[in-house]
């Protein structure tokens, strides 16, 4: 059985960590990014802002290690448990795009 779980976020790159290598060898990176926005709620508006943990692997890494801090992207991927607590969640990037937010 397959379910949803596809995130589609614009966010501020906070701060990422430097490019590593996973023990098979794949290129993996974290970082931190934040969103700011204003959001439909019950009838209302709600100003939202939160920030986030999130990886990457693969070419996907890559292209993020070049990436300023303070830049904005529009973030697409998925939920998962951080894979080194197993407690909290992060982010999974499977791709991005730079943007003016």
């Amino acid at each position: 059985m397959t379910a949803d779980n596809r995130v589609a976020i614009a966010a501020t790159l906070v701060e990422r960590a430097a490019l590593r290598y996973t023990p098979a060898g794949i290129p993996a990176i974290e970082m931190t990014l934040r969103h700011r926005s204003r959001q439909a709620e019950a009838g209302g508006e709600r100003d939202v802002e939160c920030e986030l943990f999130a990886v990457a692997f693969g070419e996907v890494a890559s292209a993020v290690a070049e990436v300023a801090p303070g830049s904005p992207l529009r973030c697409h991927g998925f939920i998962a448990r951080r894979y080194r607590t197993g407690t909290s969640l992060a982010l999974h990037l499977t791709r991005f795009e730079s943007t003016d937010i």
